[in-house]
């Protein structure tokens, strides 16, 4: 790994979630960890060998930690590979991500765990975490190798996009995972009602002609998690909650002290159904765009805690499999770079308290893993990010460092320009 000279950051406004600080100071970096922060201040006398750089009162914050990034390596490198996702997460403040499983071949065994590790390290860019998947192949039939994938270095276990269908399959995860120490994340949806599905189901949809899911699907899915979980006593992360109805179901949970933990992307706190508009495929999405009501739920749950963590949602598509008839074209969006500027606009509008939104992609998400970064802590990893809150951008999606460029944020105006991103004390992006 490539070392640098020391850095400090002067005269920025410093953020931190972790402890609740949001004011002026300071902040020097050597040997890649933090080695002072100066709330309200500034650090020592500056010796020759410290890069220093004047924060002109932007924002320092800890680097975004994307707790869902699909690739396409191994096997799909055309839509991604772990460089090009490294470089678009680079671009937009992510310094760590956690890719899904649902490669080709499958990251089941710890091989393929180990292989996305030693690919990480040869491209020296932003972290990456592997998740494994929860049964073989992802098909939900017979548990993966979960201790050993644990022991290489995955971060959780999840069949990613593909419910477990099988209830007892999935008490089996949850129980031998627990036994373990790994978290298990999993996708709440009834695969029966969602089958076919390419929108939410509703008066939208049906002048579309679209074939819909009802959001109950979510719903009766997520109730079933919350009983196995009961049942189990093992932690969940609920994966992409983006319905009102299955808002309340976690909340009660919650209230009975269950161990879970709920997620939202991006995706549903930024746009709803009617963002599909002339069957626009960019904004095909699994699960699909909401109602506005669904969308104003997920972003109050935000405000209040309910749901502590928000991820990109990652999905790289080509613009083959993007520019096709809207019931055929594939789901998902790319949303590394566009993270950070996107959570914004919820501080922007007085929708979300600023150190709440930081906190859902920083401290929260590291704390859920057990990772030390997240937080602007003397001896932390020096993983930050300086960046323009008010800066206006426009999205232009042929200009997205990933492969893909599949963004429904094209087009869109954004406040909030990354400056720069460091990892481990390295500057990994410059704007």
């Amino acid at each position: 790994m490539a070392t640098s000279r020391p850095l400090a950051f002067t005269n920025v406004r410093l953020l931190d979630p972790a402890s609740g600080y949001d004011g002026p100071g300071a902040l020097l970096v050597r040997d890649g960890v933090i080695a002072e922060v100066a709330q309200g201040g500034d650090v020592g006398g500056l010796s020759a060998d410290i890069e220093a750089v004047d924060g002109g009162g932007k924002l320092l914050i800890p680097g975004l930690v994307d707790i869902r990034v699909k690739t396409g390596e191994p096997g799909a490198e055309p839509k991604e590979t772990l460089k090009s996702a490294a470089l678009a997460a680079a671009a937009g403040g992510v310094t760590a991500i956690v890719t899904q499983p649902d490669t080709n071949p499958v990251a089941d065994d710890p091989a393929v765990v180990d292989f996305i590790l030693r690919r990480a390290r040869d491209i020296e860019l932003v972290k990456v975490f592997p998740a494994g998947a929860a049964t073989k192949g992802c098909e939900g039939k017979r548990m993966a190798e979960i201790g050993l994938m644990h022991d290489a270095g995955c971060v959780y276990v999840t069949d990613a996009d593909r419910p477990i269908v099988d209830s007892k399959v999935f008490q089996r995860v949850l129980a031998y995972a627990k036994a373990f120490g790994v978290l298990v994340a999993h996708r709440p949806v009834d695969p029966w009602l969602a089958a076919g599905a390419a929108a939410t189901s509703g008066e939208f949809a049906s002048r579309m002609g679209l074939p819909g899911v009802s959001a109950m699907a979510e719903r009766i899915g997520l109730e079933r998690d919350l009983a196995l979980v009961e049942m189990t006593g093992a932690p969940l992360l609920v994966d992409q909650v983006t319905t009102a109805g299955a808002l309340e179901s976690l909340k009660r949970g919650k209230d009975r002290g269950l161990p879970v933990t709920a997620s939202t992307s991006i995706n549903h706190l930024s746009f709803n159904e009617i963002d599909i508009g002339d069957y626009r495929t960019f904004c095909k999405v699994d699960p699909p765009l909401r109602t506005e009501d669904d969308r104003e739920a997920v972003i109050e749950a935000l405000a209040s805690g309910l749901v502590q963590i928000v991820v990109s949602a990652h999905a790289p598509a080509p613009a083959e499999d993007k520019r096709l008839p809207y019931g055929e074209a594939a789901p998902g969006a790319v949303g590394l770079q566009t993270l950070l500027p996107a959570l914004l606009t919820l501080h922007h509008e007085g929708r979300v308290p600023l150190a709440t939104l930081i906190r859902a992609v920083t401290c929260a998400p590291a704390d859920l893993l057990g990772l030390p970064s997240g937080r602007l802590a003397k001896g932390a990893p020096a993983d930050l990010v300086l960046c323009d809150l008010n800066a206006p951008i426009l999205i232009d999606a042929d200009k997205l460092r990933s492969k893909s460029k599949n963004s429904p944020f094209d087009g869109r105006r954004l406040q909030g320009k990354v400056l720069r991103t460091v990892v481990d004390g390295r500057t990994v992006f410059a704007g």
